[in-house]
């Protein structure tokens, strides 16, 4: 059979001999898939068993990406053997919700999860202000506050502050809490405004905003208070900001709000910063 030199360049992009992505046999030399099967040019179709290839390619599986975050924050056996396996990983980052990102490493940080960061950094996860917190390098806190006075206010992933990823990182980091208390400003600012005890009973429930299966908006009490997530998807926990509006953890320029009528919300908008979306409350079910 002859191959194209398209199908020669494209051979070379994608690997070389029985090349994989996440598991999927995708070319190999000379237009042979593994095990024998010849596929010589793109023009050709894919023999008959070859899997497709993912239509993330030639990105990182968005799956793993979401687990090494995901694990960062708690399981160092986890983080291992995906990084390990896929060093990249350590360098991923994840969008939890308008925004939010998340790196391996910033989860690491912000739970105080000393062996699981030195693990990321060993496989190239990219230092940072809040890692070099929590791991209690106060220098170079120190040289990241002289050269940009106030960056200390930063915000981490889901809104925790610089001071809280310090306080996370235990005895070995008191040198660099002490020094953030000194220097103010890294401690998160204002307190959200108190939500009543029971007012979130008037926001709970399910909001439609389109005819398909995920049109949804779920709003409910999780482990940290109200939480709005979209159907199937990952809660986002609210912060209140008054008169029935919130933003969501990591995003405060985002604008939850509720229309409220008597006793609950009957719709709600959000805004980012011009309205995205608007929610009808439905009908609560018969339990």
């Amino acid at each position: 059979m002859t191959t194209t030199a398209k199908g020669r360049s494209r051979r070379a992009f994608l690997g070389g001999a029985g090349a994989t992505l996440g598991g999927i046999a995708v070319l190999g030399v000379d237009g042979v898939l593994p095990g024998g099967r010849a596929w010589a040019s793109p023009e050709e179709s894919a023999p008959p068993g070859a899997a497709p290839v993912a239509a993330w390619f030639p990105r990182q599986d968005p799956a793993l990406v979401e687990r090494v975050v995901a694990v960062s924050h708690v399981d160092l056996d986890a983080v291992r053997e995906l990084v390990e396996a896929r060093p990249e990983l350590a360098k991923a980052q994840w969008d939890w919700g308008y925004g939010d990102w998340e790196s391996a490493l910033g989860a690491a940080s912000h739970t105080g999860r000393r062996e699981i960061a030195e693990l990321l950094l060993r496989h190239g996860a990219r230092p940072t202000l809040f890692s070099a917190a929590m791991l209690g390098q106060l220098e170079v806190v120190r040289a990241f506050v002289a050269a940009s006075p106030g960056i200390q206010a930063t915000p981490g992933p889901h809104g925790i502050p610089l001071l809280a990823h310090a306080r996370a990182g235990g005895e070995p980091a008191a040198p660099v809490v002490a020094f953030l208390e000194q220097v103010g400003g890294a401690d998160g600012g204002p307190a959200a405004a108190p939500l009543p005890e029971g007012e979130e009973r008037r926001y709970v429930g399910s909001y439609r905003f389109g005819p398909g299966a995920r049109d949804l908006l779920e709003v409910a009490v999780g482990r940290f208070g109200l939480a709005l997530a979209r159907a199937e998807g990952t809660p986002r926990g609210l912060t209140h900001l008054g008169d029935h509006t919130f933003h969501p953890a990591g995003a405060r320029s985002v604008r939850v709000r509720f229309e409220v009528a008597g006793e609950a919300a009957v719709a709600v908008t959000v805004h980012d910063p011009k309205l995205l979306v608007r929610a009808r409350r439905t009908p609560a079910r018969a339990g």
